[in-house]
């Protein structure tokens, strides 16, 4: 595989599905060495099986971004592996709704530790190879990040919460020309539904879902994330809403 990634390091979590599996698809085709990370390691080797005969250079990594320990194992490898890193996708995460009242509170300890502090674990451990890279990391957040709804106090708090922290760390690095990015995608066709435990919730959200027309499909946020790191050095593309176009919330 050769293209706009040509020589690049990439580091997606979260890779065993969805919009990670889309986003090491692309970055792959684009030419980048790809580690892909995710708990589910029957997936990643599948992946990594059929991304390695399209000629794609790929290492896949057992990991549980809620433990830190196994984020900077994960990011040592890859450099070890590839020599670098130089893009890091932050897509690890859980989308557990419910009502604040009578919530399962262990939903909010798995939100905040897998989509928060996960994401904050992932970049604390790849930054200073970004740094010297003058790399890119990019966030997964949510339209929800940006948008309060009913019953999704604890995932808005999680989302909130990465948009919060990755201005700050922007505001840090940007002077040293590393490039930091949000992107908030809507309504997305993936497995997140599955993992509500509320089931109320879970019936109310795949019933909002199947109201919206031209749901957005996970490749439609890897070619977002494809833009972001394919822009000039001098390009920093900070923030990408993406709904689909009839979502409107």
């Amino acid at each position: 595989m050769t293209g706009q990634l040509d020589g690049k390091v990439a580091l997606v979590t979260g890779a065993s599905s969805g919009i990670g599996e889309a986003t090491a698809e692309a970055l792959a085709a684009a030419g980048a060495a790809v580690v892909i990370g995710a708990r589910r390691t029957d997936r990643l080797e599948k992946l990594q099986a059929r991304l390695t005969e399209k000629g794609g250079r790929v290492l896949s990594v057992e990991l549980d971004v809620t433990d830190e320990d196994a984020c900077r194992a994960a990011v040592a490898k890859a450099v070890e592996t590839f020599g670098s890193l130089d893009i890091v996708i932050n897509n690890a995460g859980v989308m557990l709704l419910g009502k604040i009242e009578g919530a399962d509170t262990t939903d909010w300890s798995r939100m905040i530790n897998t989509n928060l502090l996960g994401s904050m674990f992932v970049a604390h451990a790849a930054l200073p190879h970004l740094l010297a890279s003058k790399g890119t990391l990019i966030q997964i957040s949510s339209v929800a990040g940006r948008t309060i709804r009913l019953g999704s106090g604890g995932y808005n708090a999680s989302k909130w919460g990465i948009n919060a922290f990755c201005e700050s760390l922007r505001m840090e690095v940007t002077g040293r020309g590393v490039r930091v990015v949000v992107i908030g995608p809507g309504a997305v066709s993936t497995e997140l539904t599955d993992h509500i435990t509320d089931q109320e919730a879970k019936a109310a959200t795949r019933a909002r879902l199947g109201a919206i027309s031209g749901v957005l499909a996970a490749a439609d946020i890897a070619n977002a994330v494809l833009y972001a790191t394919t822009q000039p050095a001098n390009v920093a593309v900070n923030e990408i809403l993406i709904r689909p176009t009839y979502q409107e919330g």
